[in-house]
């Protein structure tokens, strides 16, 4: 079933949207999720909450690109279960490796005017991205959107862990520079 078929089923209100969002989507969804929580229960409840968030939001909301719209719902319940659960009990994880990286570089919204900012900052970012050469982009990519560890992205591209830490390390560097040349506050 194509994305645009199964939108229609969202918009007409068809139960089957959820089956087949879960049947088509689902793997690629619990990826996100057990990327940044890394476990199956947390990961499976944030499935199922992001097919409820889909059904809320089409209609009115017609996205363009349904793989995009689901990941991004998918990955604000994962953050949003990683917070709650880390606010009871505390430890160290891939995730929290990959949020500190990107520290030095991408300012918190911490603030309500930030958070007004946080749309300003996703299109500058994606500008950037688009703007990477297509392995360059792929590293960042899957370090800071899939949270992959260094060993599993050094092992796809077969690579050193050390060339991918100075590839990151440089592609840090550069969205700074780039975040500062659009006037993002750091």
């Amino acid at each position: 079933m194509t994305d645009a078929e199964i939108i229609d089923l969202f918009w007409n209100r068809d139960q089957a949207a959820i089956t087949q969002t879960a049947k088509q989507y689902g793997n690629y969804c619990y990826a996100i999720a057990n990327g940044i929580l890394n476990n199956r229960e947390d990961s499976e409840e944030c499935l199922n909450d992001t097919w409820h968030r889909a059904w809320e939001a089409m209609p009115p909301q017609r996205p363009n690109t349904l793989s995009l719209f689901l990941g991004k719902i998918t990955r604000h319940l994962a953050f949003d279960k990683y917070k709650m659960n880390r606010a009871k009990k505390r430890g160290g994880s891939e995730f929290t490796l990959v949020l500190e990286e990107l520290d030095e570089c991408i300012p918190s919204p911490n603030t309500v005017e930030q958070a007004i900012e946080a749309e300003e900052l996703e299109r500058t970012i994606n500008q950037f991205l688009h703007g990477l050469p297509e392995r360059e982009c792929s590293i960042f990519l899957l370090r800071y959107w899939h949270n992959k560890p260094l060993a599993e992205i050094a092992l796809r591209f077969v690579v050193k862990e050390n060339n991918v830490k100075a590839s990151l390390f440089r592609t840090r560097q550069k969205l700074k520079a780039h975040l500062e040349k659009e006037d993002v506050a750091l």
